[in-house]
């Protein structure tokens, strides 16, 4: 009975939070996936040619489609490296909310929710046709934890903070 006793334990945050002090690292992994993923949506724009992308932004009807190819760019770049650091996360996670409801409301939603359609299984390898919203909404869901829960441990906000609070005192 003990030992059920404690893997329920594993499964308790106040312990989690109390004992191991492990609830406070939360935000590190969401950090890490979150702005990875925005870096490497931005890097591969880069690569495939901004001008490629604002093709697709003026056949969707997007207004000023190169000026705003190079915007989301900039955002998907540096916001993910800030939210990497824990730099500005609060300020930086509004325009990256903003570019994934353009993306998920112009591009994603005829598609529906799910992310991941499976077409078909060739000899080549898993086919897969356009994507829906729902990966949109976990990267909105992160953001949206990241600015209410904080940046967590090793953070540029962390650091700012106390610096702030030192200064004051």
């Amino acid at each position: 009975m003990g030992t059920v006793r404690q893997l329920f334990r594993l499964t308790d945050p106040a312990w989690l939070r109390d004992e191991l002090g492990l609830l406070r690292w939360a935000p590190l992994p969401l950090r890490l996936i979150v702005g990875y993923g925005f870096m490497e949506h931005g890097y591969a724009k880069i690569v495939k040619h901004p001008e490629v992308f604002a093709g697709i932004l003026h056949a969707i009807g997007v207004p000023a489609p190169h000026f705003m190819a190079w915007a989301t760019i900039v955002i998907e770049l540096v916001g993910g490296f800030a939210v990497i650091a824990g730099a500005f996360v609060s300020l930086v996670s509004l325009p990256m909310i903003a570019v994934l409801l353009v993306a998920a409301v112009t591009v994603h939603l005829p598609y529906g929710f799910s992310s991941i359609k499976l077409l078909a299984v060739t000899p080549a390898g898993a086919q897969f046709g356009p994507p829906g919203y729902e990966t949109d909404l976990l990267y909105i869901a992160g953001l949206v934890a990241l600015v209410f829960g904080g940046s967590g441990p090793l953070a540029i906000d962390g650091w700012r903070g106390r610096m702030r609070r030192m200064r004051r005192s």
